[in-house]
């Protein structure tokens, strides 16, 4: 895929808006890239993954490049609207061969992880990657506007939800595996809309690199990566549809990302290139390097 193409699909977007997080890709226009056309090298030859988040965007692309890589696929997705995408997202894998498992599971609920953890290893023979990536965003103008229904629904998603899960999956893995977060460049720079958002990606960053020490000695290794803006569901279920058209013109190479660009941090993460890094995030976000 190259630099020229997603210039032109990033051109092409204009002005929408989705009404209900987290949004729902198969309503996008035009559709975000998640496949940047690369063959797999065998990387990840008989792990067994599991993506929260893991039918649409960002969620999608990593799902599809772990499938080239030859990794095993278990995704979570949050509702019944968007069992559709995770279905599209199985059908794209298909072709790689590798064994998969989707399930409706909100991972806000702590009794809902450790049977989660337990179906994954039933279905696939065991867990090597947990990626974290499922989360929620609403915007405010003003912390007055930010209600404590609101608070708790973006840390219970964001936080909560990754941390139950990574706890029940930390009980089943063993040396050798791998373990990586979702955080943002709000986490990094903030951001006066996000203020509840920016502070969940904070703790993920700084749980990412606690947990990383914590683990080092049974050799499981945990990184996480922060993208910038990238074109998935999340933005037009964020923001309104003038901010939609413009997201991303304000980075150094002044177009959004697509989730394809992604991906391929977690590749590297997941795999043993990356036997030297743990507590570690790599930056995915179109030049803004103060972020880092």
């Amino acid at each position: 895929m190259t630099k020229e193409h997603y210039e032109e699909v990033d051109e092409a977007v204009g002005r929408q808006q989705q009404q209900q997080q987290p949004g729902i890709e198969r309503d996008m226009e035009p559709a975000p890239i998640f496949d940047n056309g690369t063959k797999g090298a065998g990387r990840l030859r008989g792990k067994k993954a599991l993506i929260t988040g893991g039918d649409s965007g960002i969620g999608r692309a990593i799902a599809l490049a772990f499938a080239k890589e030859g990794a095993d696929l278990a995704i979570v997705y949050l509702d019944e609207r968007e069992r559709k995408d995770a279905e599209e997202t199985l059908r794209a894998v298909e072709p790689y061969g590798v064994q998969t498992y989707m399930e409706q599971l909100d991972v806000s609920r702590e009794e809902n992880s450790a049977p989660l953890i337990q179906r994954v290893r039933q279905q696939l023979g065991g867990l090597n990657i947990l990626v974290n990536n499922a989360g929620k965003q609403f915007p405010q103008s003003t912390i007055a506007d930010i209600s404590s229904d609101q608070l708790h629904e973006t840390f219970e998603t964001n936080f909560f939800g990754l941390f139950y899960v990574t706890k029940a999956a930390v009980a089943e893995m063993k040396e050798g595996d791998v373990i990586l977060n979702t955080t943002s460049i709000t986490a990094y720079n903030g951001s006066p809309e996000l203020m509840d958002y920016a502070a969940t990606k904070g703790a993920i960053t700084a749980f990412t690199r606690s947990l990383a020490l914590n683990l080092v000695d049974r050799g499981i290794r945990v990184n996480a990566v922060a993208p910038g803006p990238i074109w998935t569901p999340l933005i037009p279920a964020t923001f309104d549809s003038e901010k939609v058209e413009h997201h991303g013109e304000d980075t150094p190479m002044e177009r959004r990302g697509q989730p394809a660009e992604v991906a391929g941090a977690y590749v590297f993460l997941a795999s043993d290139e990356a036997s030297y890094m743990t507590g570690q995030t790599i930056h995915v976000n179109g030049g803004d390097y103060t972020s880092s």
